[in-house]
């Protein structure tokens, strides 16, 4: 047996916000992908994701229990696999904001959820809502709490727009350019990040009033821009407001920014060879970088290893 594959995702815009009810958008990076499998491998990573899948089978039938309207699996066709040696191969980074729990959530969903809600459907905006209401109960065995959009985006792999948290839809974005000068990339920090305990923090200092007056008048205005202005097509919008998100999140958010990155993340600022921003929760993984020239942001970010994910 050999499942389906499901790609990793990339939240453009909104990290942070979408908890609070700013913009999101959020598109699939074919790049890297998972599939469930059952084929006799027993290296140690197939292993251990047997094992993970053990844990997360049990999850889920606690789950369906607790909430029966919610989601049915075929548990028992679910448990004989994992005994049978299925595991989840996939090639997302874990701790690096592309989804890797998000993958494995859809493929788990797609293969074993009774009366599923497919891809081929009219995908109502209740749907939509019911199905990240579904990842997110699931996806909540990995990270204690989760919106769901990261497997959303994995299952139905088209860019989601996030308008608020109970307004989501399936949009479009501008086509790419193989030989744009603009582009949006990954530099990766070399750190494992970890989710909960970043959230952690944000929650922490939502609790400061003139850290929530910040956020509202600052983070959330200039995201909900950007995104308008990404979906427009807007790219000289697009990059001013995004040097402004920049900043803000510099100032602002230093606990989810590795250390070593402050400066580099200052230098884009001020010479304008590139902007960087959080790629999902900080603390490591991935950082996303926009430029409007690439070949310039290479040559300052000579030493650091760029993957471009859009082009325009």
């Amino acid at each position: 047996m050999k499942g389906p594959l499901f790609y990793s995702k990339i939240l453009l815009f909104g990290e942070y916000g979408i908890i609070k009810d700013s913009k999101g958008l959020s598109i699939p990076y074919n790049f890297y992908n998972g599939a469930l499998k059952m084929d006799g491998n027993t290296s140690a990573e197939a292993l251990n994701s047997n094992r993970n899948l053990k844990k997360f089978a049990e999850y889920l039938a606690g789950l369906q229990e607790e909430q029966p309207e919610l989601v049915q699996f075929d548990i028992d066709a679910l448990s004989r696999h994992i005994g049978e040696g299925m595991y989840f191969d996939s090639t997302i980074p874990q701790g690096y904001g592309v989804g890797s729990s998000g993958a494995l959530v859809a493929a788990i969903y797609d293969r074993y959820a009774k009366d599923k809600i497919t891809v081929l459907e009219n995908l109502t905006r209740d749907k939509l809502l019911q199905l990240k209401k579904i990842f997110g109960q699931m996806e909540a065995f990995f990270h204690g709490k989760s919106s769901g959009l990261d497997p959303l985006n994995s299952y139905l792999s088209i860019p989601i727009l996030i308008n608020s948290q109970d307004n989501i839809e399936t949009t479009g974005i501008p086509s790419q350019a193989a030989d744009g000068k603009g582009a949006v990339f990954l530099l990766d920090s070399g750190i494992v990040g970890e989710t909960a305990p970043m959230v952690s923090i944000f929650m922490e200092n939502l609790k400061d009033k003139g850290f929530r007056d910040m956020f509202k008048k600052e983070f959330a205005r200039y995201t909900d821009a950007c995104v308008d202005n990404f979906l427009h097509g807007d790219f000289k919008s697009l990059f001013a407001n995004t040097k402004k998100l920049s900043k803000v999140v510099l100032n602002n958010f230093k606990p989810m920014i590795p250390e070593q990155f402050h400066e580099l993340w200052q230098k884009g600022i001020e010479t304008n060879d590139y902007y960087l921003k959080l790629c999902g929760s900080g603390g490591g993984g991935y950082i996303l970088g926009f430029t409007e020239d690439l070949d310039r942001a290479k040559e300052s970010l000579k030493g650091h290893k760029l993957e471009v994910v859009y082009q325009f």
